[in-house]
């Protein structure tokens, strides 16, 4: 393993950038892209993203959807590797949906206060403010998953196409839950619900500490990973980045973690297609929009297997494509591969749903 820089050059790189990370103001750019409020209600704050200069709108508008617990810049990471940047660059219309932090007086809300209400109702503010067209909206995680749910649970709303990035539908084949599973089963799930009851969900803490055990042998190595790459200014601006994002977890409210709990990793509702919210079964056979579908290939918090699941529970979306990419539940949405990948993926896909954009190609070849 190479300690030592390789050349003056690089003991020059290394020392400068020991001195901004350390010392100074840190090697990311975490500067946030302009974005102006176009709605807000409880827990919905819709934005939508300036453009660059001489940056036309030339292709269907992009609604960006995260989970809850997390914060909403995971589609903004660092100027230079941001999901809303290279979106804006195309030509899309881009909006972000933000739930904000989440209350001990939120404890009450369930996942159909966001499949029902925050969600449709964004979808529905989104097109409004762009002119009227379908919204293609990209969610992370647990946000695609409930983007999905949104659209089964209401047909009618103008979705153009849905893509989801690190969504597990099988929670069984989630290596992680299985000590939950296991749990559940000896107490018959009553440990765990007297946990999330007595906390009112799931504190922030505990989530940021959570999400790290994800990666406890990169957590652990990671004074020697620095030493090793002071010289390479782009890998520490990234780490830095990750690092910051950790930082500021928010926390889940006590009957949505209740509900993830029970329905997702102990009974596993999703794996067969459907889930009871608020008296009502949603069934994801309602689903009609063409569907993208991207994993990590080293995600243990959603693995391939646990995503790719959904490609078998959409028998009337017009299409469902399924991808994998390098990188964990964080890196294959907005690591520096997932520009490559990803990126390229929802490129692709978004092209071949994207109305706007046929129209625009035929107006111009006429």
């Amino acid at each position: 393993m190479r300690l030592l820089p390789r050349s003056p050059d690089t003991l020059i790189d290394s020392v400068a950038n020991a001195w901004d990370l350390y010392l100074g103001g840190g090697v990311a750019d975490l500067t946030r892209t302009p974005s102006s409020i176009v709605d807000e209600a409880p827990q919905r704050t819709i934005r939508r993203y300036r453009p660059p200069r001489h940056t036309r709108a030339r292709r269907a508008p992009v609604l960006l959807v995260p989970p809850l617990a997390a914060p909403a810049s995971c589609f903004d990471l660092r100027h230079g590797c941001s999901l809303v940047e290279h979106l804006n660059a195309r030509g899309h219309p881009t909006y972000l949906v933000d739930y904000g932090p989440i209350a001990f007086s939120d404890r009450e809300l369930g996942l159909e206060h966001w499949v029902e209400d925050v969600i449709p109702s964004a979808i529905r503010e989104v097109s409004e403010d762009a002119g009227g067209g379908a919204v293609h909206p990209v969610g992370w995680c647990l946000g695609g998953i409930m983007t999905l749910l949104s659209a089964a649970s209401e047909p009618d709303l103008p979705i153009g196409s849905l893509s989801l990035v690190a969504s597990p539908f099988d929670f069984a084949r989630v290596r992680m839950a299985a000590p939950i599973r296991r749990l559940a089963k000896l107490t018959g799930g009553a440990l765990g619900t007297a946990l999330y009851r007595a906390l009112g969900g799931a504190p922030a803490p505990l989530v940021t500490t959570a999400f790290r055990l994800t990666a406890i042998d990169r957590l652990v190595t990671k004074p020697l990973f620095l030493l090793k790459n002071l010289d390479n200014r782009e890998l520490l601006a990234q780490t830095e980045a990750v690092d910051n994002y950790m930082a500021h977890m928010f926390a889940y409210p006590g009957r949505t973690f209740g509900q993830l709990y029970h329905q997702f990793f102990i009974v596993n509702e999703l794996a067969e297609g459907r889930i009871e919210l608020d008296e009502r079964t949603i069934s994801l056979g309602d689903v009609k929009q063409p569907t993208l579908a991207v994993a990590g290939e080293a995600d243990v918090l959603a693995p391939k297997e646990a995503v790719e699941a959904l490609t078998g529970l959409l028998p009337n979306a017009a299409e469902v494509r399924y991808e994998t990419a390098p990188g964990g539940h964080l890196g294959v949405l907005t690591g520096r591969s997932a520009i490559r990948t990803t990126w390229r993926y929802l490129d692709s896909f978004l092209d071949a749903h994207d109305q706007t954009r046929t129209e625009a190609l035929q107006a111009a070849a006429a």
